[in-house]
């Protein structure tokens, strides 16, 4: 049922819930608070704190007055007693709730207290009856042209006629047994209108663990879908090409190819995550792989988030493997003949390697064999840009690239259904890299140290978090890069390089700072996923304090790509403490794993959920982080169901069913069909 069929919604509003990605009476229903104002606890005046918020329990001691300090301003005041202390109210703007305020009339207030000359007062308090059974009441989500009031209204409206008939529970009664919860109809009465935070905490409880054991369990089905028989066997052809390669593999390098071989020699197609600091070796792995598939008459499709990074795959790959393997670029720059040309070889089978951005997915990118699919830096597709791909063959191998380190927590929750391969150590020869954290009054040293780097014929980076200047004190890179050159760095090659230009406009860029024609680069983060240039030995990250530790140890591994020692510089005047430990972290550590694990604990999920792109459905209640104990349980409950039950054909499974379908829908996945 549309929302907009909901008394007291109509079309306007529909359009007003939807940006709340409200659509349903479910997912109305499924709206849940933020938090309560809570009038259930009140306090004596004389206990009261300024600067707390607090509830009182008063009686009306004067009539309201009224006067107009300006025009559009009018100003209410009052004085409250508990029958012992005074409190003095202030209202503004708000004849409405003054008119309610009768001489004589008690009421609960709530809101912030203030001290104003010696008094204690309350401005704006929101006002309850005294006995109104409803002591809590719901805060929820909002955006601009809805009230608390206006969704607290609907919600009401909605849960009537969501609970009309008896609706079965998506959570088996064995289930609900085992982890002691409470049933559904309880916990969406309880979560939005509780009588006490007791009963809010029970269904809130029931709530996080049911939408994370639908989570889990439609995971799971997905894991089975990918797991479908395939008729592309790859038999082992990796050690061939190993040893044409003028270096060793590390041992994580051995064993992510081991893993990748093992799968590719199945029935089963390949579906796997290969996790890898920046510099780790992966594209190496991706080699032999895509070498093996044309050893066996199959073609691989390596597809890359930006042009730049596709071209210097198709360089890499080319030097790395024989003139025998045949490889085409393709790209959105690519001109209509070059396009006509590479697409016509893939149809015809006369290439076995195919290296490219989102081009790849066009209706008339047509594949003769298709083997294998690898994605690099695949937290920058959506999942369905990934799978559109993929669908080009018939259960494909999917191997998945990413230099993003994810929190070992978290990966097995993100990527469900694939399995996960980990580089953890860097190749030979590299030197880790020196990270040093400072304020801005060593700038003048630090535009020294880049002079010294670049009069040696090395290049250095310089990273700012804005394009252009705004209202914040921030560094802004146009700005920087202009004043650079004419200044400090006038002697030297300098160029801008950020997100807003143009594509053609950006590789110019990046191929003249890797040819050395550029010697300084003023950047975004937009090099963050960029291209090697392994003579690059300085990184300079200023107002380091806005950026996640996950992006700043992207950047980081712009530099060290090459033998000679590089250095990371953090420039930040941010004096909380919060902000200074987490900077601290990337002097001590240069592991990705360990700082996306600090990052996850100082921050929060945001930076690895604040994004849809890693094709997790988005939570409405519960947390990755904070609910991780609900997170093993429903690992283990779904476990049980999917044993039982694989396709959900059992009547107690067919809400869950439902309630699959319903939140993997809106990733675009079907996860049980």
């Amino acid at each position: 049922m549309s929302v907009q069929y909901i008394k007291g919604v109509g079309e306007k509003r529909a359009g007003l819930f939807s940006k709340l990605d409200v659509f349903t009476l479910c997912d109305l229903v499924h709206l849940f608070p933020r938090s309560y104002l809570d009038f259930s606890s009140p306090q004596k005046i004389r206990e009261l704190k300024s600067g707390e918020t607090a509830c009182v329990r008063a009686t009306v001691g004067c009539r309201v007055s009224k006067a107009m300090i300006r025009q559009g301003m009018t100003v209410f005041k009052t004085v409250l007693t508990d029958g012992e202390d005074v409190l003095h109210v202030t209202i503004f703007n708000n004849r409405f709730l003054a008119e309610r305020l009768e001489e004589g009339k008690e009421f609960l207030f709530l809101g912030r207290v203030s001290v104003n000359r010696g008094e204690f007062e309350l401005t704006n308090p929101l006002v309850h009856e005294v006995n109104s059974p409803d002591v809590l009441e719901p805060v929820y989500p909002l955006t601009a042209g809805l009230s608390n009031k206006t969704v607290e209204s609907a919600v009401k409206n909605a849960l009537a006629l969501y609970y009309r008939e008896e609706t079965p529970d998506p959570i088996p009664d064995e289930i609900r047994r085992t982890f002691s919860l409470c049933h559904e109809q309880f916990a969406l009465k309880n979560i939005h209108f509780p009588s006490c935070l007791k009963d809010a905490e029970i269904a809130r409880k029931r709530l996080i663990f049911e939408e994370l054991l639908v989570l889990q369990t439609g995971m799971l089905a997905l894991r089975k879908k990918s797991r479908e028989k395939t008729n592309i066997i790859i038999k082992d052809n990796t050690a061939e090409f190993i040893r044409t390669l003028p270096f060793t593999l590390t041992s994580a390098q051995k064993r992510a190819v081991s893993d990748c071989v093992r799968d590719m020699e199945s029935s089963v197609p390949m579906n796997r995550l290969l996790q890898g600091d920046v510099g780790s070796g992966k594209t190496v792995v991706a080699a032999a792989l895509m070498y093996s598939a044309a050893k066996n008459g199959f073609q691989s499709a390596l597809m890359a988030p930006t042009e730049v990074l596709a071209v210097q795959h198709y360089k890499t790959l080319s030097k790395m493997l024989p003139e025998n393997i045949r490889i085409s670029l393709l790209t959105g720059s690519s001109t209509a003949k070059e396009k006509r040309e590479a697409k016509a070889k893939l149809e015809t089978g006369e290439t076995d390697i195919v290296i490219g951005t989102h081009a790849l997915l066009t209706s008339d990118t047509v594949f003769a064999s298709l083997g294998l699919v690898v994605t690099d830096e695949q937290h920058r597709f959506g999942v369905r840009q990934r799978g559109l791909l993929g669908e080009k063959g018939k259960n494909v191998h999917v191997l998945v690239m990413s230099a993003t380190p994810i929190p070992r927590t978290l990966s097995l929750i993100i990527y469900g259904d694939l399995d996960i391969s980990v580089i953890d150590e860097l190749p030979a020869g590299r030197q880790k890299i020196k990270t040093y954290f400072v304020d801005s009054s060593y700038r003048k040293r630090i535009y020294a140290f880049i002079k010294r780097h670049l009069d040696a014929g090395l290049q250095a980076y310089i990273v700012c978090p804005l394009v252009e200047e705004n209202e914040t004190e921030l560094i802004s890179a146009s700005k920087y890069a202009e004043e650079l050159s004419k200044k400090e760095f006038a002697a030297y090659r300098v160029a801008l390089l950020h997100g807003k230009m143009k594509p053609k406009e950006k590789a110019a860029v990046m191929k003249d700072f890797a040819d050395g024609k550029v010697q300084l680069l003023v950047s975004t983060t937009v090099i963050e996923v960029g291209i090697d240039v392994p003579n690059a030995a300085v990184m300079v990250i200023e107002n380091a304090e806005r950026f996640g530790l996950s992006t700043l140890h992207q950047l980081r591994g712009r530099v060290g790509r090459g033998s000679v020692q590089s250095s990371c510089i953090l420039i930040s005047d941010a004096e909380g403490e919060t902000a200074k430990k987490r900077l601290q972290i990337m002097c001590k550590t240069t592991d990705g794993f360990k700082i996306a694990d600090e990052d996850l604990r100082l921050r929060g999920p945001g930076d690895f959920f604040g994004s849809r792109q890693h094709g997790l459905p988005e939570l409405r209640i519960a947390g990755m982080l904070e609910d991780m104990v609900t997170l093993k349980q429903t690992k283990q409950a779904a476990q049980m169901i999917f044993d039982a039950d694989p396709l959900f054909e059992k009547e107690e499974h067919k809400a869950l069913k439902e309630s699959i379908d319903r939140l993997f829908r809106k990733t675009g996945q079907n996860a049980l069909n």
